[in-house]
């Protein structure tokens, strides 16, 4: 039999295709109740699913999958191939069974199996663009403070797209294409190369070293830190300058301070194994396709973990500060969706938030009607309440009928700019009295707003676009003491993201404390979907 020659040059694909296309062309010499049986297996199979339905119902039943020709048999040899190589996405391959589908293609010997495994293929193509290029995984039912919105193509376009296009690179096409994506793909692979090669060698078994040390414990973290790709090729066995600049090197891609000295801190975080970074690096890849769409030519990214503000523009970082986010409270971290900035309010009023008022101020106004003197309680109509007349003791949280503002000072809650975007979540960024906290390594303080470290530098960078001067621009409005808003002329989108891996402009991977354990949570959610570490699921 022709098949069974050729079996040793084929691939399983190859002859699988081979088979269905011998079985395809056999259809139209079996004359037209061979054809209608093909059809009606199409239309009762696809009926389960409207897209799918409606799709064939269009094209008058006829086959994209299980034709004859050249076409047909690309088709399903790119999405043999792509089902294969899920795994280096990240996605969990047994969903799609590749396997599965092989058999079927075997199993045929009717028109009527036939039209079955046409929809089936179909069924697993449109599963498989889905997670690809939005997400194998529902942010918000994994994480409910993931609020944000992920784009989802139309099932019916993903059918026509492919049909129209080269099916390889349509498949491809429908992964997220950022430089951020591809970076973090390449680092997965290469950590499971290293995996597979035996990992970083000897973990580091110190409590504390530090330039000037010897010792077995110098030459284990100068053995690992090589393996990591921190130090290069090096047979120093004191902790000498290029053991410093190595270490230094590791604490800053790890968020940690960096004095170049291996403490408790620094040690721990060297002795992770690969496994627990691959996890963020896969979560990773998956919040990026959640957020696969236009983001803007420029645009604001504030990354939470990473306790940073950026304003992008066409892909360059023009400007970065340090941030104070969420506090880890059950009430206070900060949220992670996408909204537009419309304006900045200059010499801001504080309208303190209604948690805050009954939670923590209403408790100190009934022991004290004098407290927090520096916050108006304000009436319906805007007026500040007399404190001696009003009888704070008979309010509870439920009917305490105040609202309560802080004027405009350097001493204000938001300090002396805000940069808003508005949103039901009442969340934006802004200025703050509080600098000290931007010296800490870990800035997860506030009640869920992001403060900038570096706010008025931020709002010169924003204005520079509709200002020749936007420095003194900004400081006229400063300097009369006056709440002021300053619309942007053009929108700047903002993300507030959550990543724990990502990659920095040479490509290489920083990591991050996952401060919220919101990664921790995502991790086990696609690792209950399928998706393995390896990227090989048995």
């Amino acid at each position: 039999m022709v098949l069974t020659g050729l079996a040793g040059r084929m691939s399983k694909a190859a002859l699988f295709a081979l088979a269905l296309g011998a079985a395809a062309m056999s259809l139209p010499q079996a004359g037209v109740a061979q054809v209608t049986a093909f059809k009606q297996a199409v239309a009762e199979t696809g009926a389960r699913d409207d897209a799918i339905a409606k799709f064939y119902r269009q094209q008058d039943f006829e086959g994209i999958w299980t034709g004859g020709d050249d076409l047909h048999r690309q088709r399903r040899s790119a999405l043999l191939d792509a089902l294969r190589r899920a795994g280096d996405h990240g996605l969990p391959v047994a969903r799609y069974d590749a396997d599965k589908l092989e058999r079927q293609m075997a199993a045929v010997h009717s028109p009527r199996d036939l039209g079955q495994l046409e929809v089936e293929m179909t069924r697993v193509y449109l599963m498989y663009a889905r997670d690809l290029q939005s997400g194998a995984l529902v942010p918000s039912k994994v994480v409910s403070a993931i609020k944000r919105e992920v784009s989802y193509t139309d099932r019916a376009e993903l059918l026509r797209g492919f049909v129209q296009g080269p099916p390889a690179s349509y498949l491809r096409n429908l992964a997220p294409r950022t430089i951020e994506y591809g970076a973090l793909m390449k680092q997965k692979l290469m950590l499971q190369e290293q995996l597979a090669r035996g990992g970083w060698g000897t973990t580091v078994n110190a409590t504390s070293l530090k330039p000037g040390s010897s010792g077995p414990g110098v030459i284990s973290l100068r053995n690992r830190l090589m393996r990591m790709g921190y130090l290069p090729r090096s047979n120093a066995r004191t902790y000498d300058a290029g053991l410093t600049a190595a270490v230094s090197a590791f604490q800053k891609a790890h968020g940690l301070e960096q004095d170049g000295v291996a403490g408790a801190g620094t040690i721990a975080q060297i002795n992770e194994g690969i496994e627990s970074r691959l996890k963020p690096v896969l979560v990773a890849m998956e919040r990026e396709r959640w957020l696969n769409h236009e983001r803007g030519a420029r645009h604001i990214l504030v990354n939470i973990p990473d306790f940073t503000a950026k304003i992008i523009d066409n892909g360059r970082i023009t400007f970065e500060t340090r941030s104070v986010v969420g506090a880890t409270r059950e009430d206070r971290p900060t949220p992670e969706f996408s909204d537009v900035m419309s304006h900045m309010v200059i010499n801001p009023s504080w309208y303190v938030p209604r948690s805050i008022i009954v939670n923590e101020y209403l408790p100190a106004l009934r022991s004290n009607p004098n407290a927090v003197r520096h916050i108006d309680v304000v009436d319906r109509r805007g007026r500040t309440v007399n404190r001696a007349s009003a009888n704070f003791g008979r309010y509870t949280a439920r009917n305490f009928p105040y609202s309560m503002r802080q004027p405009p000072s350097r001493s204000n809650a938001l300090g002396l700019v805000k940069f808003m975007f508005p949103n039901k979540y009442n969340i934006y960024l802004h200025d703050t009295p509080s600098k000290s906290l931007f010296s800490r390594e870990v800035r997860a303080f506030s009640h869920g707003c992001v403060r900038l470290n570096d706010p008025f530098d931020f709002a010169y960078t924003l204005l520079a676009k509709q200002e020749s001067d936007p420095e003194a621009f900004f400081q006229r409005q400063l300097r009369t003491g006056r709440e002021s808003r300053v619309n942007l002329e053009t929108g700047v989108p903002v993300h507030l993201i959550y990543r724990t891996a990502y990659t920095d402009a040479r490509g290489n991977l920083n990591f991050r404390r996952d401060i919220y354990g919101r990664d921790a949570q995502i991790w086990d959610a696609l690792q209950k979907a399928g998706v393995a570490l390896t990227g090989v699921q048995g």
